[in-house]
């Protein structure tokens, strides 16, 4: 049986590299990385979240700062790291939460203006939106030119589009601000739900984006979970219109187009778990094979219907693995039946 193996970094090879030394505190690597990975915008920003949630534990990046501080890779990972530290805050209701949150719009600033191209500035300002959840600030009750999209921080959105089009992080921090701002939940969860759509229905071929309805109809289950009203027949939609039409276009529109950037682990399982669903057992299995050993929590906990198994999503995934691995065997082309 397989072991899944949780791990931030995925399939990215060098971005697990540096993380390991980034925990021991060396910097060297991680600069060498940013370095090499350079003006590749949607890998840089997969990268630098990714560091920044170990860097965040510590003070590594201060360290850089102090031997280099002229290096714009060590300003822009200090942005980073404060705008990780300011969430942690916020959500633990932390007493100085207010001034940490400052301190990441600052430092988010101060590296947007001194390099204006890059777009992982104005996704950390982005980022930091979902702490405003009475939109005070003015950036974050932006109209939209959407008329059925809520007011929001627009504004920084198109910041980071014009940098970088299609940014997966930006546009799933818009979805984590839909969530965290000041509605009734019912509203909240309507507007992710017409926001997913939205964005599935203009993102082009090659953009994780398309899968934004299926992380939209994990929210609506993990939410039924924590009231502890599930659905027994919730895992059935998965295999109507419109959401199998929109699983099947996010694998032939996005898993199956050539990318030379790494796939988000939590994307393939959110795709893997939405072919199972559906019943579409050897796309399924194709994209277990991708993921080799790699597995992701989500969307597996958020699923997962037996309350009283503490790790219920580990089982399903395995069990969903399991399953559309042997249907494939003798059922994809090319198979061989038994006897």
């Amino acid at each position: 049986m397989m072991r899944p193996v949780y791990h931030p970094a995925g399939t990215d090879e060098a971005l697990g590299i540096a993380l390991v030394e980034l925990q021991a505190g060396r910097w060297r690597p991680t600069r060498d990385l940013l370095a090499a990975t350079g003006a590749r915008w949607a890998l840089r920003t997969a990268r630098t979240q990714v560091l920044a949630v170990t860097a965040a534990r510590s003070d590594v990046v201060g360290v850089w700062l102090a031997e280099e501080p002229e290096s714009y890779d060590a300003q822009v990972m200090r942005a980073r790291v404060s705008v990780e530290r300011a969430l942690r805050a916020h959500h633990q209701r932390h007493a100085s939460a207010a001034a940490i949150e400052e301190e990441a719009r600052h430092a988010a600033l101060m590296a947007a203006h001194r390099e204006p191209r890059d777009p992982v500035p104005w996704v950390c300002l982005l980022a930091l939106a979902q702490v405003d959840v009475h939109q005070v600030r003015r950036e974050h009750r932006d109209g939209s030119t959407e008329p059925m999209m809520p007011t929001g921080p627009w504004g920084l959105l198109h910041g980071v589009s014009q940098r970088d089009p299609y940014n997966r992080e930006a546009f799933h921090r818009v979805f984590q601000f839909m969530l965290a701002r000041e509605a009734p939940p019912a509203a909240s969860l309507a507007a992710v739900f017409d926001f997913g759509r939205w964005v599935a229905s203009w993102s082009p071929a090659g953009s994780p984006l398309l899968l934004l309805p299926l992380y939209a109809l994990v929210e609506q289950s993990r939410r039924q979970s924590l009231q502890d009203r599930a659905d027994p027949l919730w895992r059935r939609q998965w295999a109507e219109a419109p959401t199998i039409r929109y699983t099947l276009n996010a694998f032939h529109h996005w898993f199956r187009q050539p990318d030379t950037t790494p796939h988000s682990v939590t994307d393939l399982h959110h795709l893997a778990y939405g072919l199972w669903a559906a019943h579409q057992f050897v796309e399924a299995a194709e994209v277990f094979t991708a993921l080799g050993p790699y597995a992701a929590r989500e969307p597996w906990a958020s699923v997962h219907d037996n309350p009283n198994l503490p790790d219920g999503g580990e089982t399903l995934l395995l069990r969903a693995r399991r399953e559309a691995m042997s249907f494939a065997r003798t059922h994809a082309p090319g198979a061989t039946s038994p006897g």
